[in-house]
């Protein structure tokens, strides 16, 4: 399968509204699913909402076998790769940036987010697994908002043979326009560095806790082009599509591909 069609979901989060941000998770899952849709990846935290105060140790959510059940099972009979976000709350009271990897064949998956801004620190721990997936014809990264801003970490997943890395954002203030100005510096550097797609969105409007979210999605290529953007702010589901063959052009052309001559004598 040399294209594989994503749907990025750029949704309104409510903050400590679980059941409302599930059944939109599900109403957006069974649209995506419509369109035919391989990997449908939803925004940072996008099930429990997102905030950096003392209301999160309320709002996160321990892992539950009801939850993990649902999900198997939505993308079981999809036979789509589900992402969904949570704030995760642990037996020994930790809370983590969680994303959670729903596959076809029943299994999943958990990453952590690696990186925690200065603002959250007080808040939420910080995962320590660098990890890439396996699914629907994809090696993929998950990173989470401020893990983007390390290139290390994109470079750690490029090594591993990524195709493709999925970045869901909680992030906050500003218009699409200027957030999308800020993403673009950075994201296209991922892609263009390591011969990889980036994929990127976020939450959209109030959060019903003091924080409005601008909303974004956008897919670079692996030779650094934008190839899909939008900057409504509107809820959506937003097709994209990986092209297998245009990573396969860029990682076989000496001079687009630049991993294999890292000096990794002087480096790792």
């Amino acid at each position: 399968m040399n294209t594989i069609k994503i749907a990025l979901v750029v949704q309104n989060c409510t903050a400590g509204n679980y059941e409302k941000n599930l059944e939109s998770t599900r109403n957006f899952i069974n649209l995506a699913i419509e369109k035919e849709a391989r990997f449908i990846v939803f925004p940072e935290l996008n099930l429990t909402g997102y905030v950096v105060n003392d209301e999160i140790h309320s709002i996160a959510r321990p892992i539950t076998e009801d939850m993990l059940t649902l999900f198997k099972s939505l993308a079981q009979k999809s036979k789509a790769t589900l992402l969904v976000g949570l704030a995760e709350k642990t037996p020994d009271k930790c809370i983590y940036a969680s994303h959670f990897i729903f596959n076809p064949d029943g299994s999943s998956d958990i990453y952590r987010k690696i990186h925690i801004s200065p603002f959250e620190k007080k808040y939420y721990s910080a995962g320590n697994k660098i990890s890439v997936f396996k699914s629907n014809g994809l090696i993929f990264g998950v990173q989470l908002c401020y893990d983007a801003h390390f290139p290390e970490l994109s470079l750690a997943m490029a090594l591993k043979q990524t195709d493709v890395i999925f970045i869901p954002h909680a992030s906050p203030r500003g218009s699409s326009q200027e957030k999308y100005d800020s993403w673009v510096r950075h994201l296209r550097a991922r892609a263009f560095d390591n011969g990889i797609y980036i994929a990127a969105l976020n939450q959209t409007g109030d959060n019903g806790k003091g924080l409005l979210f601008p909303g974004l999605c956008l897919l670079i290529g692996p030779d650094g082009h934008v190839v899909y953007k939008s900057i409504d702010n509107t809820e959506g589901v937003h097709l994209i599509n990986i092209e297998k063959t245009l990573l396969t052009e860029v990682r076989t052309h000496p001079m687009r591909y630049f991993l294999p001559s890292r000096r990794t004598d002087l480096f790792q």
